[in-house]
């Protein structure tokens, strides 16, 4: 699977970490249903870090990523309007 995040590029996840990666998106979906703003915070960085401990891809190499997250300064607010019940990653 990979993930772009807006901004900085593209990580390669292993398959075997799909439902991994959807516990911590439901963690951040939880969060901005309740409007949490420090559990947001919590949650989509775990949710950025996790991303990032898969291979980056290089700059140079173009793939259609499966995910899209938005840039790391994201806001709740902003966060609200992008998740749609299903957080950010299908799946």
């Amino acid at each position: 699977m990979i993930v772009r995040i807006m901004g900085e590029g593209q990580w390669q996840l292993a398959d075997d970490k799909l439902d991994q990666l959807n516990v911590v998106d439901g963690d951040l979906e939880k969060a901005v249903a309740a409007g949490d703003e420090s559990g947001f915070q919590t949650a989509f960085g775990a949710l950025l870090d996790f991303v990032r401990s898969g291979e980056k891809v290089p700059d140079g190499d173009l793939h259609d990523s499966d995910a899209i997250l938005p840039p790391s300064d994201s806001s709740l607010a902003e966060m609200r309007e992008l998740i749609s019940g299903d957080g950010l990653i299908a799946g």
